[in-house]
């Protein structure tokens, strides 16, 4: 079993930056990702970093997001920057029991889940 719980949300404006956390505890899990649902969506990924640590990225977020990890700390981590409103979601960390190699993105392929942290971008 693994436990998962994220940090770092809020509300900030426009082209602001936040970093969220993902403190996971319990099994090693070496494949992660961050998931977001705006009011009135489906969850989508956002990121993910695989078993071999390389990182994936939805297209709306190449470029201003960063995926992350402390193998260490047994930790995840998205820095945000460039915030636009869009971009307002409720951010759920999320890992997989086996292990991944390249784009794992979709839903179904996550077997724990955190509880949430809200962002907000106002305009």
């Amino acid at each position: 079993q693994v436990q998962l719980m994220e940090s770092g949300g809020g509300s900030v404006q426009a082209g602001g930056s936040l970093r969220l956390s993902c403190s996971a505890s319990g099994d090693i899990v070496t494949c992660m990702a961050w998931f977001r649902q705006a009011p009135g969506k489906e969850r989508e990924g956002v990121a993910d970093i695989d078993s071999l640590g390389t990182p994936h990225y939805v297209d709306s977020v190449k470029g201003r997001f960063t995926i992350s990890q402390d193998n260490v700390k047994n930790a995840l981590y998205l820095q945000m920057n460039s915030l636009q409103p869009e971009d307002t979601a409720m951010y759920f960390c999320a890992a997989k029991k086996r292990t991944c190699l390249g784009p794992t993105l979709a839903e179904s392929e996550y077997d724990y889940w955190g509880q949430g942290t809200q962002v907000t971008i106002s305009s």
